[in-house]
């Protein structure tokens, strides 16, 4: 093994024994940390350090030794380029493995807790096609690949795709996805090729020019599907026919909408959104109580979890843990659309529903008001504002509150507010076992966790979701 006197550069016969959040796997040469592009635990390599810090680098594998056991082939073409399914060079066994290791480790390690009863991870019952929505980005700067001739005037610079991992300007043209069932990937390079076909151009990020942005694609249980193409700088005659196209071409589309975005960024939230056909919703279904089906109207705007039939399992592991016995008032935290909130309606007194974001807050009312569902409240507003002292004066003590918050956990003032209410049973879902452990460290001053469920939800990637029951000490 050699190593520079200022910077490591090279390593040989370095044994990879963990793998990171970020996907790449972790190994140990003396004190110094390896973050190594594409490494499975258990490979050995020699590495090549790209980029280094006084205690750890970045490195990549100029030679694999001996492959790891884990370790198959990616099937994707765009592996390694695109910056989706980091893990996807992994048996999915060894993934399940290392998600419930991450999170096993995040409650020991952070939270101090007694993690000996977390039940083994949720598989996901596919691995591939799991997802209900992608979001495509048209750029008239792709991403090019080695041997490409940059000076050739002729190249097509126009791409339908991913961004490059780390490059907001580079957007990696997809042939094909294993993210989303057809018709997916066909309709995907259908509008890519319809457009270059026609001479209409791609969106320039940099210059803020051009008339096609974005491309959302949202599928459901129910077969219907939804259809966003988001134009910049485009005239009538040009989403006129792009618009045409894509309506003739795939007859199957139940809501096509189109949205013109001259902002300085993608999102789409504050646009007006127009119908060139159908509704401006789909339809997802989930059974719930007594053989019931709870459906929710998923707008172009809302927020639905992205595999569906996860979503299911981890809504029946949260009313599961519950317990619920039907007398129950509910505060459900970070309600998004409602989903959580009217899933379990059937089996409580009330729930009473809280989320930022209004748009969210008004999905949520449609969804109780179609299933005829009459015992939920929802309000918007910014969680350590609205559950103060005087809302839970006015709603009532809640026997059980669910919290779903996003990646960064809940604020420090939400947390206190739970600890001060105490309810009798918190259900923590969360999708970053990290800093649910940081909350869950205070929380343990009134709360035993005594049921611990990982779910993984996303194949192929570094994430999981994580279940915890908490019940108040007596």
């Amino acid at each position: 093994m050699s190593r520079s006197a200022k910077k490591p550069k090279f390593f040989e016969n370095v044994t990879v024994i963990d793998i990171a959040e970020e996907g790449k796997g972790v190994g140990k040469a003396e004190d110094f940390v390896l973050f190594i592009e594409k490494a499975v635990p258990g490979d050995i390599a020699d590495v090549e350090v790209y980029r280094s810090k006084k205690s750890f680098g970045e490195a990549k594998i100029t030679k694999l030794i001996t492959p790891s056991e884990y370790r198959v082939h990616a099937f994707c073409e765009h592996f390694g380029t695109c910056g989706g399914c980091k893990w996807q060079h992994m048996t999915y066994d060894a993934q399940l493995k290392f998600k419930q290791k991450a999170v096993h480790d995040a409650l020991t390690r952070i939270a101090k807790i007694d993690v000996e009863h977390m039940d083994a991870i949720v598989p996901s019952p596919a691995d591939r096609y799991y997802r209900n929505k992608l979001e495509y980005t048209f750029s008239n700067k792709r991403w090019l690949y080695d041997g490409e001739n940059r000076e050739d005037e002729t190249l097509d610079m126009n791409a339908l795709g991913f961004h490059i991992p780390g490059r907001f300007d580079k957007i990696l043209n997809i042939n094909h996805c294993y993210l989303q069932a057809e018709p997916s990937n066909d309709l995907r390079n259908s509008i890519n090729a319809f457009a270059k076909e026609n001479g209409i151009s791609y969106y320039d990020v940099r210059q803020h020019t051009g008339a096609l942005r974005n491309l959302i694609i949202r599928t459901s249980s129910t077969g219907e599907i939804m259809v966003i193409v988001v134009f910049a700088h485009a005239d009538e005659e040009q989403v006129n026919l792009l618009m045409n196209y894509v309506d003739a071409a795939f007859p199957n589309i139940t809501s096509l909408l189109y949205i013109l975005n001259q902002k300085m960024n993608d999102t789409i939230f504050d646009q007006e959104v127009i119908a060139w056909k159908g509704p401006e919703y789909i339809h997802e279904e989930m059974p719930a109580a007594n053989g019931n089906v709870v459906r929710f109207r998923v707008g172009p705007k809302s927020f639905y979890q992205t595999n569906s039939i996860q979503a299911l399992r981890l809504y029946e592991i949260t009313r599961d843990f519950a317990g619920f016995t039907g007398d129950e008032l509910v505060y459900d935290l970070y309600t998004g659309a409602g989903t959580i909130a009217n899933f379990i309606a059937g089996h409580v007194r009330e729930v009473v529903g809280v989320e930022y974001v209004p748009s969210a807050i008004e999905d949520a009312k449609v969804n109780s008001q179609i299933n005829n569902i009459t015992n939920t409240k929802f309000f918007a507003g910014d969680m350590k504002d609205v559950l103060v002292h005087d809302f839970v004066a006015e709603h009532g003590k809640p026997d059980v509150i669910i919290t779903d918050p996003p990646r960064a956990g809940m604020h420090a003032d939400v947390v206190a507010r739970l600890m001060e209410i105490e309810a009798d049973k918190i259900v923590y879902v969360s999708c970053n076992a990290a800093t649910q452990a940081r909350d869950l460290l205070i929380l343990k001053e009134k709360y035993d966790t005594v049921k611990i469920q990982p779910v993984d939800m996303f194949p192929h990637t570094q994430h999981v979701e994580n279940v915890v029951l908490l019940k108040l000490r007596k």
